[in-house]
């Protein structure tokens, strides 16, 4: 008896210390010290480390931390600006989700990848990363492995990106807006993509975040056209799609910052709080990513990955500096 109630003591202890590290990291990227990269490099090495205190939050603080932060980051930037950027990248927008779609489904017949997990990464990949997986899955009616397996994948190589683009940008000596526009195109994730395109400089950063928000409106589509094509297997279209409500919030903040000059002498206080709050979502995420997670995932699913993530990487460059 008394064994288990120091075994017990033990825990509450270890647990405690657990929930003041995660709290003292998060504290760090309060300060700009902490960059978006750095913070997802932290919580990799937090969570498989000490582990996740907060595993039950997790999710939905990342899920509110990113719509706060996108939504905040509409107040620095302007709407004339915004819509040039996404009449440039409309049309390269539509052919990379279809491309990509097709693509994935190809490669998946070729790896034998799970049916549903193989259009989930595809979705993911081709439109905006987890969101887009979270809104589709249940449209596809597929079961928690499936849909964990496909996050894995797209969380993986979100963290890659987030390293690899910015160097890989000033490489080839790409322009603010010609990186920007590549990473909207070719970043899975809304969050890697800010944090990529942030870390580039800010004209990247309005293109980046205006193209990909745009982008991310396909979800309604793509989940329209998923329900069709896996009716037979399932009442898909009994099931309510989830449409991301915070780019109408971000479209407003981006017209207040334009036409309202007033707006001028606090839009900057709070464009700065809503790159820490990416920061320390950037920290949740890579808190998400612990060796469970990678075993999880399997070869084939990250193997469609990989190859869907170079196909249209490469594709969105080639077309961004020989077409666009």
């Amino acid at each position: 008896m008394k064994t288990q109630h120091t075994t017990s003591q033990l825990f509450r202890i270890n647990h405690l210390l657990q929930q003041l590290l995660f709290a003292a990291v998060i504290l760090l990227c309060l300060f700009s010290i902490i960059s978006p990269p750095i913070a997802l490099l932290l919580g990799v090495l937090t969570v498989n480390i000490f582990g996740n205190p907060f595993v039950e939050f997790n999710q939905k603080a990342i899920a509110f931390l990113l719509q706060f932060s996108v939504v905040g980051l509409g107040f620095g930037m302007n709407a004339y600006s915004a819509v040039s950027a996404g009449k440039e990248g409309f049309l390269l927008t539509v052919f990379s989700i279809f491309s990509t779609l097709v693509f994935g489904f190809l490669i998946g017949k070729w790896l034998k990848t799970e049916k549903k997990t193989s259009h989930l990464i595809s979705c993911g990949t081709a439109i905006c990363g987890g969101s887009a997986i979270a809104a589709i899955a249940p449209v596809l009616k597929s079961d928690e492995n499936q849909t964990s397996i496909a996050l894995g994948v797209i969380f993986i190589l979100n963290s890659i990106a987030l390293f690899v683009f910015p160097f890989i940008g000033h490489q080839l000596d790409l322009s603010q807006k010609d990186f920007g526009l590549w990473c909207a195109i070719a970043i899975h994730d809304t969050s890697s993509v800010v944090g990529a395109a942030n870390k580039y400089g800010a004209e990247a950063l309005q293109v980046a975040t205006t193209v990909k928000l745009a982008r991310a409106l396909w979800i309604i589509p793509i989940s329209i056209l998923t329900a069709f094509i896996f009716k037979k297997q399932s009442r898909s279209f009994g099931t309510k799609i989830k449409i991301p409500y915070f780019i109408g919030l971000f479209v407003v903040a981006m017209l207040l910052n334009t036409y309202l000059p007033a707006i001028n002498i606090f839009a900057s206080q709070i464009v700065g709080i809503a790159k820490v709050g990416l920061t320390i979502t950037l920290f949740l995420i890579g808190a998400t990513l612990n060796f469970t997670t990678l075993k999880t995932v399997g070869v084939r699913p990250l193997f469609q990955g990989v190859l869907l993530w170079i196909f249209i990487a490469v594709l969105a460059l080639l077309s961004i500096l020989y077409l666009v």
